[in-house]
C-alpha cells in the first residue's frame, strides 16, 4: 500500500507528452507508480484536475525572506515547489561582519526590498558562503531553495571598499574570488551570478560591484566553475548590450564547459535587438556553447499606485511633500481638489532618462479594473483614454490612481509590450535555447507583482489568450517544470516518474486564476510589498507531503536546502 495516492487525475508529466487519465503513487518522498495504481493510505480525488509536476523557479530573491518565512510565499502559493535565489549579482554571503548595512543597501536599491525588513528580518549568523548555507539550512521551509553565489557580495568581501567601487581586480583578487566561488560551489551552490546592468544600483546610487568586470576577472570566477563541473554562470545585462556580450559568454561557456545563462527581453529603445540576441545565441549553441536566455512570461511591467514605488507624479514637488507619510494620511492629502490642482501644475524633479520613460510614457500605462489584463489593447491605455475624452494624459492618470480610496493602479509593460501585444513572447517561449524565468519573486516589494507568473503561464497562453496564438499546456508544464530543473543540474525533479522526487500540483483549471496585485505591510518591521494570491490550485505537494490544500496552509514544512546538482 502506498502512503498517498493521487487518483484518478489528468496527468501533464513534464515532458510535453500527451496528458493521460490515471493515478500517482506516492512512498516517502518518492513517486513509486505512475498510471494504474494500487491502493493508498491516503488517497485524493483528482478526477477533473491536472495533475503536474511541482513549477521550478530559477529567477528568485528569496536571499532575506529565506531567513524569516517558512513558506517563501507568494512562490508557494502558485504551485512553485522549488525555487533558486542568488540571481542577478545580490545576495548575502559571503560577507564581512562590518558590510551587513552595505549589503542590506545593496539589495534594497537593486531589488527594491524595504531595508527596515531586511534590518529586522535577518539574523545574521554566518561570513562565509558556507555558514550562509548552513544558516538557512536550519529553519524549517515549506519548499525547496537552492542559492547562487553573488557577485556583488563577493567582491565586497575580498576587495573590501575597492570592489564595492567598482574598481579593476587585481590577479590576487582574481584568485581569491574564485577559491571563494569554488569553496561555494562544492558546499553546493547552484552556481555563480553577476549584474552587468545599469539599472541595478544600490540605495546609494552606486552600480552593483562587477558591473564592470573585466574578461579576466570574469573568466577567472567562471574557472572555478570549470574545475568543480558544477554550476550555472548567470549575468543580467543591458538589454541593448546583449548581441555584443553574448561574444564572451560563448568564449566562457566553451572554456568552462558549464551552462552561461542571461535575461533576454524586448526594449522599446530598440523593439527587434531582441533577435539579434536570439540569432547570436543560435550560433553560439552551434559552436557547442550551452547557452540559455532567460524570458519573462510576460511584460515584466511595473505596478503603480500612490502607496508604491513608481507612478506618474512621484517625483512631483507637492508628492514629495507627503511621500513618507503613512497611508492614511497620504490618501487625505492627495484627496483634497487643491493637491490635484498643484501636482498637475508641476514638473518632476531629478529623474534620469530611465525615470522620465516610466512616469511619462502615456502609451504603455494601463489602468487596472476590474481584474488584471495583461495583454491589453493600445486602446485601453492612458494617452488613448486622454485623446477619447479631451483630457490631458496626467490627468486620467491621476483620477485612476486615486479612485478605491487613492487604492487605484495602474500596470506599466516596460519591457516585452513595445509592439502592444505579446507575440514576441510566443515565439520565445517556443525556442529551445530560452528558459522560463525573469519572476523576480521575492523581489520589487513597490513595484513589480510577477511572483505570480507561473500561474499566468497556464491561465494566459493555454486558456485565456485572446489576441494571438496559444500555447499547449504540455509545453507550458514543461517549461517550468522539467526545463528549468535541468537547466540548474535538478535531475531528481520537474517529472511525473516514477524514482523522482514528489513533488505535485493538482489544479483545478477551469477555476485557475489570481487576484488583482494588492498592497499588504506583512514584511518585519510593517515592510510593504505587492502581493498577488492565486486560485484554482487544490493541492500542493513537496517531498510526498500535502503543503496546501484549496490554497491554506496544511503546516506541513518539508522543504529543503539544495546542495548542488540532484539525482541523475
Amino acid at each position: 500500500m502506498h502512503d498517498l495516492v493521487i487518483r484518478g487525475g489528468t496527468i501533464v508529466d513534464g515532458t510535453g507528452a500527451a496528458r493521460f487519465t490515471g493515478d500517482v503513487g506516492i512512498d516517502n518522498d518518492t513517486i513509486t507508480a505512475v498510471g494504474r495504481v494500487g491502493r493508498g493510505q491516503r488517497e485524493i480525488d483528482a478526477s477533473g484536475l491536472l495533475v503536474t509536476p511541482g513549477f521550478v523557479d530559477i529567477h528568485t530573491h528569496y536571499d532575506a525572506q529565506v531567513t524569516w518565512d517558512p513558506m517563501l510565499t507568494p512562490s508557494s502559493w502558485h504551485g512553485v515547489t522549488t525555487v533558486v535565489m542568488g540571481n542577478c549579482g545580490v545576495g548575502f554571503a559571503p560577507v564581512a561582519p562590518e558590510r551587513h548595512d552595505w549589503l542590506i543597501g545593496l539589495m534594497e536599491g537593486v531589488e527594491d526590498i524595504p531595508g527596515a525588513a531586511m534590518h529586522e528580518g535577518i539574523q545574521w549568523g554566518w561570513e562565509s558562503f558556507s555558514e550562509y548555507m548552513d544558516a538557512i539550512e536550519k529553519s524549517p521551509h515549506a519548499i525547496d531553495f537552492g542559492a547562487q553565489i553573488p557577485h556583488g557580495a563577493l567582491r565586497a568581501y575580498v576587495m573590501g571598499d575597492r570592489g564595492a567601487a567598482n574598481e579593476n581586480a587585481t590577479a590576487d583578487d582574481i584568485a581569491a574570488m574564485y577559491q571563494q566561488v569554488r569553496e561555494a560551489l562544492e558546499v553546493g551552490a547552484l552556481g555563480f551570478s553577476t549584474s552587468r546592468t545599469m539599472l541595478h544600483k544600490a540605495a546609494d546610487g552606486r552600480p552593483v560591484p562587477g558591473t564592470y568586470a573585466a574578461r579576466d576577472e570574469l573568466f577567472g570566477i567562471g574557472r572555478a566553475l570549470r574545475d568543480t563541473g558544477r554550476g550555472v554562470f548567470q549575468l543580467a545585462t543591458d538589454h541593448h548590450r546583449v548581441p555584443e556580450e553574448l561574444e564572451w559568454m560563448r568564449m566562457l561557456a566553451l572554456e568552462t564547459g558549464r551552462p552561461v545563462m542571461f535575461n533576454l527581453s524586448q526594449i522599446d529603445q530598440a523593439p527587434e535587438l531582441w533577435r539579434v540576441g536570439l540569432q547570436r545565441l543560435e550560433a553560439a549553441a552551434a559552436d557547442g556553447a550551452e547557452i540559455y536566455a532567460q524570458v519573462a512570461g510576460r511584460a515584466i511591467g511595473i505596478v503603480m499606485s500612490w502607496h508604491l514605488t513608481a507612478h506618474p507624479f512621484a517625483a512631483r514637488p507637492s508628492f514629495l511633500a507627503i511621500a513618507d507619510k503613512s497611508p492614511e494620511e497620504k490618501a487625505v492629502a492627495i484627496a483634497d481638489p487643491e493637491f490635484k490642482r498643484r501636482v498637475l501644475s508641476e514638473a518632476s524633479v531629478g529623474l534620469g532618462e530611465f525615470e522620465t520613460f516610466v512616469t511619462t510614457s502615456w502609451d504603455k500605462m494601463y489602468p487596472l479594473q476590474h481584474g488584471v489584463d495583461y495583454e491589453p489593447d493600445a486602446s485601453a491605455s492612458v494617452a488613448a483614454i486622454a485623446a477619447h475624452s479631451g483630457r490631458q494624459p496626467d490627468e486620467v492618470a491621476f483620477d485612476y490612481l486615486s479612485g478605491a480610496g487613492t487604492h487605484g493602479m495602474l500596470y506599466f509593460a516596460l519591457f516585452n509590450y513595445a509592439d502592444n501585444n505579446l507575440d514576441v513572447l510566443h515565439e520565445l517561449h517556443q525556442h529551445p535555447n530560452t528558459r522560463m524565468g525573469l519572476s523576480d519573486a521575492g523581489a520589487h516589494c513597490g513595484a513589480i507583482c510577477d511572483g505570480g507568473m507561473p500561474t499566468f503561464m497556464l491561465t494566459h497562453w493555454t486558456r485565456d489568450r485572446t489576441r494571438g496564438p496559444r500555447l499547449s499546456v504540455e509545453h507550458i508544464v514543461k517549461r517550468q517544470t522539467s526545463e528549468t530543473a535541468r537547466s540548474f543540474g535538478l535531475l531528481d525533479r520537474g517529472l511525473l516518474k516514477p524514482g523522482l522526487k514528489a513533488d505535485v500540483n493538482l489544479i483545478d483549471y477551469d477555476k485557475l486564476n489570481f487576484a488583482a496585485p494588492e498592497v499588504v505591510y506583512d514584511l518585519p518591521a510593517g515592510g510593504r510589498r505587492l502581493i498577488q494570491r492565486a486560485q484554482g490550485y487544490a493541492a500542493t505537494v513537496v517531498s510526498g507531503q500535502v503543503i496546501t490544500e484549496n490554497g491554506t496552509p496544511t503546516g506541513a514544512l518539508p522543504g529543503k536546502l539544495l546542495r548542488g546538482p540532484q539525482g541523475g
